[in-house]
């Protein structure tokens, strides 16, 4: 089998960093960058900007209009696509175009690829070389919600929360605001704006009397980021006030409650005549019906959630085996108090070796806190 040369690395990881130009407006397509290539120079170079609209490599093709690209080789961060979607197939505009060489970083888990693309491309007798290695890391984590809505059909899991150095998030009376630093704050706000959907539970919910906007000053700013997620509030017995602020911009800024069948049917339908779409997530215990609302919202093409708390529903998410990464930011204070709560209330390990061991493990400094960052999962 083919393998790449220094020169195809060189060129791949410039279409991981074109790739990551397109950002969230990608979703819930994956993140894609292409540089075509021949004798030694660079002829044209793409990204995906956005859903709908030209994928890599017809926008690096495009920007190589006018050049003989015969002959050329084409990197691409993802396996082109070889279906009919919103656009045409990718392999169809590369063999038009006379390139003879495909190298690609990842390969796309989607059912309707999974190697046909490039399975067409040799048949067009095209050169098609696979990446391994650290390359192939990147490709593949640069696009870890897309790859695990390909694979299962839900939504990939960010689990974030703030703590003091003895691990509590809020004191033993239960104020939280504000353990981290407002330039954790503001990287929250960032992070809000790139995922398709924000879970909360109802505890948190009736507490702190949420919005859930990304905003572009942090916290304390009204100033909406130009994408809004979804808001979502885990409330099995449909507690959730119509007064809520949740409600208040619901016209522009959708808000799903999730229920169980437990639920009082007057409650339920009174919040979806205000505009609430109400989820029933089945199952016989939390970690069931956790699966069951992410299935119901992967439907709607969700394909990231950041979860943000509170701890008892951090607990359900993690004993369903629905967190796919942990983000901690830990702030130099220590509140002490035997009933001040944890991050995470599951029903937990037994034992030391049944834990959850995380498979990578990251920490840089935010302002005066420390963020931990840990993958769990990989897609």
């Amino acid at each position: 089998m083919p393998t790449t040369t220094d020169t195809d690395a060189r060129h791949l990881l410039r279409a991981i960093e074109l790739a990551q130009l397109g950002g969230a407006s990608v979703n819930p397509n994956p993140r894609v960058g292409a540089v075509i290539v021949k004798d030694g120079e660079t002829l044209g170079e793409g990204f995906h900007r956005e859903v709908g609209g030209p994928h890599a490599e017809v926008e690096a093709i495009r920007d190589a209009a006018g050049r003989d690209l015969s002959g050329a080789t084409i990197y691409v961060s993802l396996e082109p696509c070889c279906h009919q979607g919103r656009t045409p197939p990718c392999t169809d505009a590369i063999v038009d175009a006379g390139i003879k060489r495909v190298v690609v970083a990842s390969e796309d888990p989607s059912a309707h690829a999974a190697g046909r693309g490039l399975g067409i491309l040799r048949d067009d007798g095209v050169d098609v070389v696979i990446a391994e290695g650290e390359i192939a890391d990147q490709a593949r984590l640069m696009n870890q919600p897309f790859r695990k809505y390909a694979r299962t059909g839900r939504p990939w899991v960010l689990f974030k929360s703030a703590m003091s150095l003895d691990g509590k998030v809020a004191t033993r009376g239960g104020d939280s605001k504000w353990i981290s630093g407002n330039e954790s704050r503001l990287l929250v706000h960032k992070w809000r704006a790139e995922v398709d959907a924000i879970a909360v539970g109802i505890g948190t919910a009736l507490a702190d009397d949420p919005i859930l906007t990304a905003r572009t000053g942090g916290s304390d700013s009204h100033e909406l980021a130009g994408r809004q997620p979804r808001r979502v509030v885990f409330d099995s017995m449909a507690q959730l006030p119509l007064s809520a602020r949740l409600l208040a911009d619901i016209e522009t800024i959708p808000l799903s409650v999730v229920v169980s069948r437990a639920a009082q049917r007057a409650a339920t339908d009174a919040l979806a005549a205000h505009g609430v779409d109400v989820i029933v997530a089945t199952g016989e215990n939390g970690p069931a019906r956790i699966c069951s609302a992410l299935d119901q919202l992967g439907q709607y093409g969700i394909t990231s959630v950041l979860l943000e708390g509170g701890p008892k529903l951090a607990g359900a998410f993690l004993d369903a085996g629905e967190i796919d990464e942990i983000r901690l930011f830990i702030a130099p204070l220590v509140l002490g108090g035997r009933s001040a709560r944890d991050p995470i209330e599951s029903e937990g390990a037994e034992v030391v070796a049944d834990a959850v061991r995380s498979l990578t493990l990251g920490c840089q400094s935010i302002g005066d806190d420390l963020l931990v960052s840990a993958r769990i999962k990989e897609w």
